[in-house]
Order: structure tokens, then C-alpha cells, then sequence
């Protein structure tokens, strides 16, 4: 069973955005990885956390969840089914209340026609000698959301899309009748709705945004014309540790006292591991290091950016009798 966004973050379902972005910090810290290495459960935990903050933290995201649930992702093609079934109820009734049972065009969804004849040129076209043939048009583009990590949105995945494909109608071929009488398949209607399974791959630097198409997955065209695009739009989650400024990635690192006065080395978290930072005498708090290369690979040429540590001196908790005695003697040096 899935499980409620709501309930994960330990929220209520009228919290504020703020509400929203304090519980996840909160649950972040306390669940993440890095502090909790090798715990399977915590890791869990954590990407449940992630998840669910990724949904309600998004005013867009959050309406469609309130309204489907778990299935809030595939919220546009449940509407879009949803609206064509109520042109095929609407177009078979007035077919039958046209007494012999044919097919009737809507003509709103074809630029207003003002009459059945001008609706048939319009869909099927008349050559001069009376003949009808079916009018060309490509099919329409359709917009798939994909959520990824930081981590994927670096190295490059995969994902399997679930969808309601549209298809020509298997019986009548996509006319939308048989022998001048509507398709009992389709209503109508011309295409049919299949569940379906894609594999896409997503590359290595997409940022939230990003629309990755893939070729001919879109809506069927008609008349032979090729199929429309599906358009994956990206949104890259947020990192309790790095924060993403195009291809940079910036964090905070952690420096003892004693390191950041008499210069040492410290290890820096990277987003494939860590790496050994020289830290020189007498490093400022909130100083920040460079690191060329170990951002973000950049989605449309070679290298990647570059990782900007900034440095947090971490003061002892508790001091012995000899340390406090040192510490005095620095004051009174006036250090």
C-alpha cells in the first residue's frame, strides 16, 4: 500500500509550505546516509521523506496528489482519458439521436464547421471526383513528470514509464466506423487506450526543468503521419547536503578549531565520495575552497563544475583543565 505523503513528513494536510520544508529538514538530517552509515531503514526512511517533500513542497504537484493520491503523477493522461471518454459518450448519443445510427462530427474540435459537409471536407477532405481520403496530421506531443535524485541527475538513469497509450483503433482502423455505422470499439472515436511500459533513459546533468523528448511516444498521428513526442520534464529533488546553483555545487564543511588555526587536511564530501582538502593556517569561518571539477557534469558539453566548500570551524563541546588553561593564555596574548 502507498503510503500518505502526509503522514511521512508528520504533517497535517492544511500545513503551510513552511510547515512542509521545517518537518523535512527536521526528518533530513536526522535520516540522512551520511549519518546514518549503512542503516538500510534509515535510508529508507530518507528517500520516503525525500519523496513525499518533493510533492507537497510543490504547490502544482501538491493539487494533483490531494486529488489522486498515489497516482497523482499520471494526473494529466487520467484527465485527458477522462475528457476524451466524454467526447465519445457525447458523440455516440448524437449519433443515435440522429435515427439511422451514423456517425455525428462535433464540429467545435474541428475549427467550427458550419455544416456536415464542410465538417467531412474538413476531417477527411474531397478530392474533385467525390472521392474522400483522410486528412495528414501529426500527433500531438505529450508531457511525462520524472523525478530523479541528485545522485541520478549526475551519473545519468533510467526510469519505466507506465502510460495510457493511444492507438488506432484495432476494428476499424481509425476511421472511427464500420460500414457508415460508429465502431463499437472505439465510439467513434478512431483510437483505442492501451496501458503501456517505456524505458526511457534521462542523460547526466539534467537540472529541474530539463525536457528530455523522446521520439515518436507522443499522441498517434492521422492519415499515416508519424506519432507526436513525449517530453520528459525533470525535477531533480533537493540534497540536505549540496545546494545546486547550475552546475556548481556548493556545501558546508565541517573544520575542527585547532585544523582551522594550524592548518591541516579535512575530507570533503563529493557527490561520488570525498576527497582531502589542505586546509591552511589560520582559515577564516565561512571561508570558502574551489574544487575545479567535482561539480555537475554540464548536460551539453565535455567537464563538469565545480564544488565550493565553504568552511564551518567547529568549536569544542567541553574543554579539559589544561585546554582551558591554554585557551586563557591565548586571550591574554590578545589572540
Amino acid at each position: 500500500m502507498a503510503k500518505d505523503f502526509y503522514q511521512v513528513l508528520g504533517v497535517k494536510r492544511e500545513a503551510s509550505g513552511k510547515e512542509v520544508r521545517s518537518a523535512y529538514r527536521k526528518l533530513a538530517r536526522k535520516l540522512h546516509p551520511d549519518v546514518n552509515p549503512g542503516d538500510k531503514a534509515s535510508e529508507s526512511e530518507f528517500k520516503d521523506v525525500t519523496a513525499a517533500y518533493e510533492v507537497l513542497s510543490d504547490a502544482e504537484k501538491r493539487k494533483k496528489y490531494d486529488k489522486y493520491g498515489d497516482r497523482w503523477e499520471y494526473a494529466d493522461q487520467i484527465e485527458e482519458a477522462e475528457r476524451q471518454r466524454g467526447q465519445r459518450s457525447s458523440r455516440a448519443g448524437a449519433g443515435a439521436g440522429g435515427g439511422n445510427g451514423s456517425y455525428r462530427f462535433d464540429t467545435s474540435d474541428l475549427g467550427g464547421a458550419g455544416d456536415l459537409g464542410g465538417v467531412f471536407s474538413q476531417f477527411f477532405g474531397r478530392g474533385g471526383g467525390g472521392e474522400t481520403r483522410t486528412m495528414s496530421r501529426r500527433g500531438g506531443n505529450v508531457q511525462q513528470p520524472v523525478e530523479i535524485t541528485l545522485e541520478e541527475a549526475f551519473q545519468g538513469t533510467g526510469r519505466t514509464i507506465e502510460m495510457v497509450a493511444q492507438e488506432p483503433c484495432p476494428t476499424c482502423g481509425g476511421s472511427g466506423e464500420i460500414a457508415g455505422a460508429t465502431c463499437h470499439t472505439c465510439n467513434g472515436y478512431g483510437q483505442v487506450q492501451r496501458p503501456r511500459r517505456l524505458e526511457v533513459k534521462i542523460p547526466a546533468g539534467v537540472i529541474t526543468g530539463s525536457k528530455v523528448r523522446i521520439a515518436r511516444e507522443g499522441q498517434p498521428g492521422m492519415g499515416g503521419s508519424p506519432n507526436g513526442d513525449m517530453l520528459l520534464v525533470i525535477t531533480v529533488r533537493p540534497h540536505p547536503r549540496f545546494e545546486r546553483k547550475g552546475d556548481d555545487l556548493y556545501e558546508e564543511v565541517d573544520v575542527p578549531l585547532t585544523t582551522a588555526v594550524l592548518g591541516g587536511e579535512v575530507e570533503v564530501p563529493t557527490v561520488t565520495g570525498k576527497v582531502m582538502l589542505k586546509v591552511p593556517p589560520v582559515t577564516q569561518n565561512g571561508r570558502t575552497f574551489k574544487l575545479n571539477g567535482l561539480g555537475m557534469p554540464h548536460l551539453s558539453r565535455e567537464g563538469k563544475g565545480d564544488l565550493h566548500a565553504r568552511v564551518r570551524a567547529r568549536l569544542p563541546e567541553q574543554l579539559d583543565d589544561n585546554q582551558k588553561r591554554l585557551f586563557e593564555e591565548l586571550s591574554a596574548a590578545g589572540v
